[in-house]
């Protein structure tokens, strides 16, 4: 049995592909622990995981970045700014200490980091630790800054800066994409053909069964010809208002359509009755009885759409959401929209569109639903990590402690 700590971010979308992965390597046998919001972890994972809390000082939100105060007129190299500067750099720097606290508990053969928990990557490597890279979107294998070197330089600077102060200047890796390997929850039929290191390993999502409320009224899709589900995930709500109620207005009415809106904010005012209006939905469940998807680009919501081979209109808001939605078009499993401009007519015209099966977004999200499932998600993440125990760490009791012992913190013997 070996030891394996996921240190995961307050944010749903990033921590759900690693439950599915961690759930794989315990039913082998290996012991499982986190890094990371203890309530949210418990929510996902199951009440018995064990978790080592990284706590935020606020209160822990379902996805903390709202409680920093990103507002939704933020978008493009401003969003991206606010995105490192107010809440992953400060996250870091909150979780440092609390991450190595684990590691010296815990004692793991390997580290699994989210890319946004840069502190996982960088204490990690600090004590000599084996670590991978968890991807929970694509955007950062694609490298997003490339055209724009200043902001590039600018990153690069904060994250020497951070490694400065949590690890003493130790380690060159980039913290986003461990050396050891990086394992990215999609594949090359979404991601397109770009080239990539072969220590980035695409495994497709994670797609794992997740607790459904029992209150949803599943009888009343049946009535339905087509059914469509819309939704612009947890992070967006102060954002959704206009865009729900154009969705909302184009749908209704329209005939052999039902669609399920989630509207999690409560922002719609008015709705047809073949409107099903809920402040939260079952949506692995429900996309497995859905024709198609209207959301943000967000990356888990793509994916889990695609899995089920439904096509999607996207209308990305910010930081990879528009990358992502880049990948649905170019894949031709969907129609892009602009957030901000996306009126009732123009949402009615794009749902019309990935409705009809004679344009082809029907079998693109297909095709692509068929590599994710052969690229074997958990499973093959988990073998993945476990390729790499030869090469992991001894315990903790060797280098990695005397790592510690380095920078002049005695582990506990007990």
């Amino acid at each position: 049995m070996s030891r394996f700590l996921f240190v995961v971010p307050p944010l749903v979308g990033h921590i759900n592909p690693s439950v599915g992965t961690a759930a794989v390597l315990a039913t082998r046998g290996h012991d499982i622990a986190w890094a990371g919001p203890a309530d949210l972890v418990h929510r996902l994972a199951g009440p018995d995981a064990r978790v080592f809390p990284c706590v935020l000082p606020e209160p822990e939100p379902e996805n903390a970045e709202k409680s920093v105060g990103r507002t939704a007129d933020l978008k493009g190299p401003a969003a991206f700014r606010f995105l490192w500067e107010r809440f992953l750099i400060p996250l870091a720097d909150h979780m440092a200490p609390r991450i190595r606290a684990a590691i010296q508990e815990f004692d793991p053969d390997i580290v699994i980091a989210d890319q946004q928990t840069v502190a996982g990557g960088m204490v990690a490597e600090s004590l000599g630790l084996t670590w991978v890279t968890s991807a929970t979107t694509s955007a950062e294998l694609v490298d997003p800054l490339a055209g724009m070197p200043k902001v590039a330089a600018w990153l690069d600077g904060l994250i020497e800066a951070l490694r400065g102060r949590i690890a003493d200047g130790r380690g060159t890796a980039d913290p986003r994409m461990s050396p050891h390997g990086v394992i990215a929850y999609t594949t090359s039929a979404l991601l397109g053909s770009a080239p990539l290191p072969e220590h980035v390993w695409l495994v497709g999502p994670s797609v794992t069964d997740r607790p459904a409320a029992a209150d949803f009224p599943w009888e009343w899709l049946e009535a339905a010809e087509r059914t469509v589900l819309v939704s612009l995930g947890t992070a967006n709500a102060d954002a959704s208002g206009p865009f729900l109620n154009a969705a909302v207005q184009a749908l209704s009415g329209m005939p052999g359509i039902r669609a399920v809106v989630a509207d999690p904010a409560g922002t719609v005012t008015e709705a047809g009755e073949n409107i099903l209006l809920r402040p939260h939905v079952p949506q692995l469940p429900l996309l497995a009885r859905v024709d198609a998807v209207v959301c943000h680009a967000g990356h888990n919501t793509v994916c889990e759409a695609l899995w089920h081979g439904v096509p999607l209109v996207v209308a990305p808001i910010r930081d990879d959401q528009p990358i992502v939605a880049g990948q649905v078009t170019a894949a031709g499993a969907g129609v892009r929209l602009r957030f901000g401009r996306a009126d009732a007519r123009r949402i009615a015209d794009a749902v019309g569109m990935v409705l009809d099966e004679a344009a082809g977004y029907h079998d693109a999200a297909h095709a692509i639903g068929l590599s994710f499932r052969a690229a074997g998600g958990s499973e093959a993440a988990a073998d993945r990590l476990e390729g790499l125990l030869p090469r992991a760490e001894p315990p903790f009791s060797g280098r990695a402690r005397g790592r510690v012992q380095e920078r002049g913190q005695e582990p506990d013997e007990g």
